[in-house]
């Protein structure tokens, strides 16, 4: 039996969930020979010792002591400000990185983490679990198989059944940059092409103190892609019908809905329809539940050179510049050109 020793760092409300998942993998990987074991640390040491041993995992004091110990992949879970400095240390350690999108908060800040990977020859996988999502992996398959014909638009939603707290807004860089960089990378991934212009409008109708710390509760951004193709991008913090998560393809032979399921937080105003009756998700976790365990067994079989990287930084980077550019659109009121260099189509 190999040993796959991953070492998390932070165990906040994402981190738990991933050293969940890491916790459960044995019965996907044991069967193969292959055995997972989980090694984690977090600034909030007794809460991380609570979560380690309700797993059977290890605590670690520091990340220091976390990557001297011989872990063969590092799994970055805090907060963005940190993701830089914790990337670099994985990749000097010469092991595979898992990061929590994004790279960094901005592109500016990102880029000089692209050239450090780079010139290290570094292994590192960004968090962006859509892409593992059934929904998506179905709408990516009949669209590449011409089932769907030429794509004339696309309408990609997010909206939280609430907003997170005001402290988290306050330092998440905009509601385009933390929320709406999934549907920018979805969409690039989905069709292949690159975004090249932004137009965006927001409002606040909620908590004024989202609007007090620079921020919106609701957006809307119009994208072009490079081959003229239009869609829009649509956010909301208050959105109290369930997490709702959607993306609409209409082309010219077929049109498919990824997210249109029994869980769907939308009801019928026509007389009659009954569907969908199932309760709505109410987060994130719960919508994507199966992507994010898919997520980490795919980042343990990069650790085993079983796959390609399927998100890299590169491509985390080009989604981030279409956020920074939806930003910049909605604080200018002008559309804005998304700067295409060293962005690369995932």
């Amino acid at each position: 039996m190999k040993d796959v020793i991953l070492g998390l760092v932070g165990v906040g409300r994402i981190g738990v969930m991933h050293a969940n998942n890491i916790a459960a993998l044995n019965a996907t990987f044991n069967p193969e020979g292959v055995n997972v074991r989980l090694r984690l640390t977090d600034v909030a040491q007794e809460h991380a010792k609570a979560v380690a041993a309700g797993l059977g995992a290890e605590f670690l004091p520091t990340v220091e002591a976390l990557l001297a110990s011989g872990v063969d992949g590092l799994v970055v879970a805090t907060g963005t400000g940190t993701h830089p400095e914790l990337i670099k240390a994985g990749v000097d350690a010469g092991i595979p990185v898992f990061c929590e999108k994004p790279v960094a908060m901005n592109v500016a800040d990102a880029l000089p983490v692209l050239e450090y990977i780079r010139k290290r020859h570094g292994v590192v996988q960004i968090g962006h679990q859509r892409r593992f999502d059934a929904g998506y992996l179905e709408a990516k398959r009949a669209y590449q198989a011409g089932e769907l014909g030429w794509i004339h638009s696309l309408r990609a939603v997010t909206c939280d059944m609430a907003p997170p707290p005001v402290e988290f807004l306050a330092s998440s860089g905009g509601l385009f940059r933390d929320c709406s960089v999934h549907d920018f990378d979805i969409l690039r991934w989905l069709t292949g092409r690159e975004i090249v212009e932004v137009y965006a409008k927001g409002s606040n109708n909620g908590d004024p103190a989202i609007g007090a710390v620079g921020d919106v509760d609701t957006a809307l951004a119009v994208v072009t892609f490079d081959d003229g193709t239009v869609g829009t991008v649509s956010a909301s913090r208050y959105n109290g019908a369930g997490h709702d998560v959607r993306l609409e393809i209409q082309g010219s032979s077929r049109s498919l809905m990824v997210g249109l399921d029994e869980k769907t937080a939308m009801v019928s105003a026509e007389p009659g329809v009954g569907f969908p009756s199932g309760e709505a998700h109410r987060t994130f976790a719960e919508r994507f539940d199966a992507a994010y365990r898919s997520e980490m067994a795919a980042f343990v079989e990069l650790i085993l050179d079983r796959r390609e990287n399927p998100c890299t930084p590169e491509d985390a980077v080009a989604a981030s510049r279409v956020a920074d550019a939806a930003q910049e659109s909605l604080a200018t009121g002008v559309p804005v050109k998304v700067e295409l260099a060293a962005a690369t189509a995932g």
